[in-house]
């Protein structure tokens, strides 16, 4: 009987999640919803004033900004053009489709530019 020179069949496997990294999803999706169900709870029976309604509005552009300041110090160009990206959508668009942009952006200039 003659052998091939093939290389023996392997068996693919999906990658196990670390469980330190399940841990910090968990936590981190806890943390979330208790913090919405928290402020549901605490608030329901009060109205609130001008000023804690400006705050509460203007949280989630906070938060974005949070998560892109870092690319501002990036030396990837990839990065640097995807904020730019995200900067012109949000000066035009609302927060979803800004964070659409944005992520999409940089997930194909990552791809595209090394």
């Amino acid at each position: 009987m003659a052998s091939t020179n093939r290389p023996p069949r392997r068996r693919y496997h999906m990658p196990m999640v670390d469980p330190a990294n399940l841990l910090a999803i968990v936590l981190m999706a806890s943390v979330t919803y208790l913090a919405r169900i928290g402020g549901y709870i605490l608030l329901r029976n009060r109205s609130l004033g001008p000023r804690a309604m400006a705050v509460l509005e203007a949280a989630p552009g906070c938060v974005l900004i949070s998560v892109i300041a870092p690319v501002f110090v990036s030396d990837r160009p990839a990065d640097l053009i995807a904020l730019a990206c995200t900067v012109f959508a949000a000066a035009r668009l609302p927060l979803l489709p800004t964070i659409v942009i944005g992520v999409g952006s940089a997930a194909l200039l990552r791809h595209l530019i090394p």
